[in-house]
């Protein structure tokens, strides 16, 4: 019998229009650390915190006194959201949402994107949501989509020249087909046509993006 991962979710402190959909997270992942300005987030959700992480130059408002605090340097190697990833695994918390990470500053969605391949690196379950997209990390094995029949996806190599991939259930399958960094983005806006796709990856690293609105 496999062994139910322990879950959390983790929130940052991008810019986020419509923050309704972080609550659909919680029945799965119940505990919740924010990462230094996702504490405003997480405020507005409504969400009580069980763990806080940061340096805390882009809260808005009060740490409270009553919640778990790690406060961290100013100067450090590890963004907050790192940060807050590390203790997450120390803690026995493999399966990790990430919310309040894309978009705003884009040096920080890209370091978030190498915080998600990390999650991986160390034997966890990773993925980050927005109001429109989710985005997963996969070096080696498979990802199964399911109830997200004609949604946007694309995949792409990260950190690595090429990945090989193998798809179904989405209008252009593939069969052990390479993606390259280099030439034509032949793995753009791909759509899942079935109730369940997969996304299989032999070679390399993918980064795949599910769009969660219809284009």
């Amino acid at each position: 019998m496999a062994v139910e991962m322990k879950s959390c979710l983790i929130l940052g402190s991008a810019p986020v229009e419509d923050a309704s959909y972080v609550r659909e997270f919680l029945e799965e992942a119940p505990y919740v650390i924010c990462a230094d300005g996702g504490l405003d987030l997480a405020r507005r959700c409504g969400i009580r915190p069980d763990l806080i992480v940061g340096d805390f130059d882009s809260l808005q408002g009060s740490l409270p006194a009553d919640v778990e605090c790690v406060r961290l340097p100013v100067m450090k190697d590890d963004t907050d959201t790192m940060a807050a990833v590390k203790i997450a695994l120390e803690r026995g918390y493999e399966s990790i949402t990430l919310a309040g990470v894309l978009g705003g500053r884009l040096d920080h969605t890209f370091a978030n994107f190498c915080v998600l391949q990390f999650i991986q690196q160390q034997g966890g379950k990773g993925q980050m949501a927005d109001e429109a997209t989710r985005v997963f990390y996969l070096s080696g094995g498979k990802l199964t989509l399911r109830q997200l029949k004609g949604k946007t996806v694309s995949v792409f190599p990260f950190a690595c020249h090429r990945c090989v991939v193998s798809y179904t259930g989405l209008l252009y399958p593939l069969t052990k087909h390479a993606l390259y960094t280099d030439v034509s983005p032949m793995g753009v806006s791909n759509e899942i046509t079935e109730e369940e796709a997969t996304i299989l990856v032999h070679e390399g690293n993918a980064l795949i993006m599910v769009l969660m609105e219809n284009t």
